[in-house]
C-alpha cells in the first residue's frame, strides 16, 4: 500500500506535502509581462546562476501561511493528526481540555493586491489565518475568498500596504517529463527553503482520504510538510503546479495540482467562493470479477452504480442500481476514480452519454448534469 500524506504543517507534523536565460525573470513575478519576444531569445541552457536568479525574484511573492482552530474535546498528539500516519499509530488520547490548534503551511501572492493561491486543506476549518511575507516583521491577518475541498485549492486574501511582486502561472500542459523544476515552501517552519529537482512524471491519479487527484505532477524535488500550497516553478519563473502531497514511504517523489487544473477554475473560485461540480447524482464502487462475469464483460473495467439519488440527473436519465457505466462520451471508465475524473472534464449544464450494460445488455443513456448539492460538498 502506498502511503501520500498531504504536507500542511500541522502541531509540527505532517498534516495530511543561466544569468542568458533570466535577465528579466522579474516579468515573471508581476513587475513587468514578459513579450513573446524575449521568450523566444531566451537561451534554453540552465547556467550557474539561473535557479537562483529565479529564487531571488520569486521569493518575495512566495509567503507562509499559519493558522488557529479551535478543538474541544478529547486532544491527541499532533504527531497524529496526518491520516496516514494514524494507519500506523493510531490515534492515542490524552485528558481532554480545550486547545487551540495550529497549522502552517505555503501559498504565494498571483497579484499585486494581496490575493494568495493555496490548498484548501492548509486552510481548512481555520478560525484564524495569518500570512508572513519577506521584508514585513508583522504578519497579515488574512480571509478566504474560496476554497474547494475535491480540487484542494484555495484563495485568501491580505491587505497590503503597497503594490506587491506575484508570480504568474504557466502552463504545465507544454511541460515536459524531465524539464527542471524549483519548489519554495516552508517545510517545518524553514520559510523560503529552496529545493529543485526535475518533473518526473505528469497525470499521476492520487486518492487521499476522500480527496481525488486525477492529474498531478511527479516530481523529486524535495517536498516536506509545510510546502503545502507552495509553488513549483519551471525554469521561466513561471508557476506550472501547487505542491500538494509527498508520499510518506519514499524519497524524491512529490506532487503538485497542475496549473491546466487550476487556471480552468481560478476565476470562478475567487468570484464565487465556491466552484460548481457537476454531479450525476449515483453511488458508485469497483466491479468485481463475479460481476463482471455474470454480465458479460471481459475484465473487471467500469463502475458500479450501487445507488441512485431520487430525483438526481442519474433517476431522471433512467440509471438504474447494478448498471456498470462503461464509457462517458468517448472516455472509457476502469474505475470509480475515472467517473470522477471524466465529470471534472465537464460543466454544470453539459449533456453527456452514458454507455452501460445492464444484466447483460448494452445500452447508452443521455444525462444533463446538475450542480452537486451544497449539502453534498
Amino acid at each position: 500500500m502506498v502511503f501520500i500524506s498531504l504536507l500542511a504543517f500541522v502541531g509540527g507534523v505532517m498534516f495530511a506535502a543561466g544569468n542568458m536565460l533570466f535577465n528579466d525573470v522579474a516579468g515573471m513575478v508581476g513587475e513587468r509581462p514578459v513579450q513573446p519576444e524575449e521568450k523566444a531569445i531566451a537561451s534554453p541552457l540552465v547556467g550557474r546562476d539561473t535557479i537562483a536568479d529565479i529564487v531571488e525574484k520569486a521569493s518575495p511573492a512566495v509567503v507562509k501561511i499559519d493558522t488557529q482552530v479551535k478543538v474541544a474535546g478529547n486532544q491527541w498528539n499532533p504527531f497524529f493528526d496526518d491520516p496516514f500516519f494514524r494507519e500506523f499509530f493510531g490515534r492515542p488520547l490524552v485528558p481532554s481540555q480545550p486547545r487551540v490548534q495550529h497549522g502552517m503551511g505555503s501559498g504565494f501572492l498571483i497579484s499585486d493586491d494581496g490575493y494568495i493561491l493555496t490548498n484548501e486543506h492548509v486552510i481548512q476549518g481555520a478560525d484564524e489565518i495569518s500570512v508572513t511575507l519577506i521584508g514585513y516583521e508583522e504578519p497579515f491577518p488574512a480571509k478566504v475568498i474560496g476554497a474547494d475541498h475535491d480540487l484542494d485549492l484555495a484563495v485568501i486574501k491580505i491587505n497590503p500596504p503597497k503594490k506587491m511582486p506575484y508570480l504568474k502561472l504557466g502552463d504545465s500542459g507544454s511541460t515536459k517529463v524531465g524539464e527542471w523544476v524549483i519548489a519554495i515552501g516552508n517545510p517545518y517552519g524553514l520559510d523560503h527553503t529552496v529545493t529543485a529537482g526535475v518533473v518526473s512524471a505528469k497525470g499521476r491519479p492520487i486518492t487521499i482520504d476522500d480527496r481525488y487527484y486525477g492529474n498531478l505532477l511527479q516530481t523529486d524535488a524535495s517536498i516536506n510538510p509545510g510546502n503545502s500550497g507552495g509553488p513549483l516553478l519551471n525554469l521561466q519563473g513561471e508557476v506550472i503546479g501547487v505542491n500538494t502531497a509527498v508520499n510518506a514511504q519514499a524519497q524524491g517523489i512529490g506532487f503538485a495540482i497542475p496549473t491546466s487544473t487550476i487556471k480552468p477554475v481560478l476565476d470562478e473560485l475567487i468570484e464565487t467562493g465556491k466552484i460548481a461540480h457537476p454531479w450525476m447524482g449515483v453511488h458508485l464502487q469497483e466491479v468485481s470479477p463475479q460481476l463482471a462475469k455474470y454480465s458479460g464483460l471481459e475484465d473487471t473495467d467500469g463502475a458500479l452504480v450501487y445507488a441512485v439519488v431520487p430525483s438526481s440527473p442519474a433517476d431522471r436519465a433512467g440509471l438504474k442500481t447494478g448498471d456498470i457505466i462503461l464509457k462517458i462520451d468517448e472516455r472509457k471508465i476502469k474505475n470509480t476514480a475515472d467517473v470522477i475524473y471524466a465529470l471534472r472534464k465537464k460543466k454544470v449544464g453539459d449533456t453527456i452519454t452514458v454507455h452501460l450494460v445492464r444484466q447483460g445488455d448494452r445500452m447508452t443513456l443521455k444525462l444533463k448534469l446538475a450542480e452537486r448539492p451544497e449539502r453534498l460538498q
